[in-house]
């Protein structure tokens, strides 16, 4: 019988106007404590955040996007110190709640034979 491997994921959201709670998923975060491992998987589809808020600043959102990508990737070229935590400390800090543009769901667990590949199906699942 083959070993369950525990994840744990988050899907990233857009919030183009954080006092109305409106958003637009467009990205996961997985952690397995296990493997050590975090990746960060982003599909933005701008036509669906420009139709909650046409002015929206996407630059903002992009690079916003990039610099959380680059710390779940633990970047050390990334300019933000967080990047250089272990996996664990990343992923907490990454998922945190905050009330910014850029949000994250709840954490939710989940059980696997492997991680590879984990991430871009849970962006098929929870984005695309």
């Amino acid at each position: 019988m083959q070993e369950l491997l525990v994840y744990e994921y988050a899907v990233l959201r857009v919030v183009p106007r954080v006092e109305r709670e409106e958003f637009v998923n467009v990205g996961v975060i997985v952690f397995c404590k296990s493997r050590k491992m975090i990746e960060c998987a982003v599909s933005l589809k701008k036509e669906k955040i420009f139709s909650l808020y046409a002015e929206v600043d996407m630059n903002g959102i992009e690079e916003n996007l990039c610099a959380f990508q680059a710390i779940a990737a633990g970047d050390r070229q990334s300019g933000s110190g967080i990047a250089l935590l272990d996996a664990a400390s990343r992923f907490r800090w990454l998922t945190a709640t905050r009330s910014t543009m850029i949000q994250c769901s709840k954490v939710h667990p989940g059980l696997a034979v492997s991680t590879e590949g984990l991430v871009h199906t849970l962006l098929e699942k929870m984005v695309l």
